[in-house]
């Protein structure tokens, strides 16, 4: 199933509800460096029960988390392209990426050699973002769905 990959996430929340994503989608969940205690209460809480329902990885480094992932292909989210995530035939072994709140992925990051592309769930004009796991979540889903929802019951 698809991976998602948090770079420096910093709301502990977000990657709570990420975790249920991940438990209910059968994605992996990566989180490169988070920027919060992972015993935080709020992850607890938005997580609910499914900590061990989700597989997980922490990795020290964006470096590390490549070592573990690739080869694949890896789909940088940003507001800052045109081009939109329902663009993309996704496959299984799909990294999906996204950056920390508020200020999504550096450049430095999206510039990378192991990025494929990237793309952007629309909005309406004004609005600034969306919210972290809301985002992963729609990208997904959608990816889940393009694979015929395998796996569900």
């Amino acid at each position: 199933m698809t991976r998602v990959l948090f770079f420096e996430p910093q709301i502990a929340g977000n990657t709570g509800n990420a975790i249920r994503m991940a438990a209910g989608s059968g994605a992996e969940l990566h989180l490169v460096n988070p920027r919060f205690d992972f015993e935080d209460a709020k992850l607890r809480r938005a997580g609910l029960d499914y900590h061990d329902l989700a597989v997980v990885t922490v990795h020290d480094s964006f470096e590390a988390a490549l070592a573990a992932l690739l080869p694949a292909r890896i789909f940088a989210f940003t507001a800052r392209t045109t081009r939109l995530y329902t663009d993309v035939a996704y496959e299984p072994s799909d990294v999906l990426l996204f950056g920390p709140e508020p200020t999504g992925l550096p450049d430095e990051i999206l510039q990378h050699e192991a990025i494929t592309d990237a793309l952007r769930v629309p909005m309406l004009s004004g609005r600034r973002s969306m919210n972290l796991a809301n985002c992963a979540s729609v990208v997904t889903y959608e990816a889940w769905r393009q694979q015929g929802f395998a796996g569900q019951e």
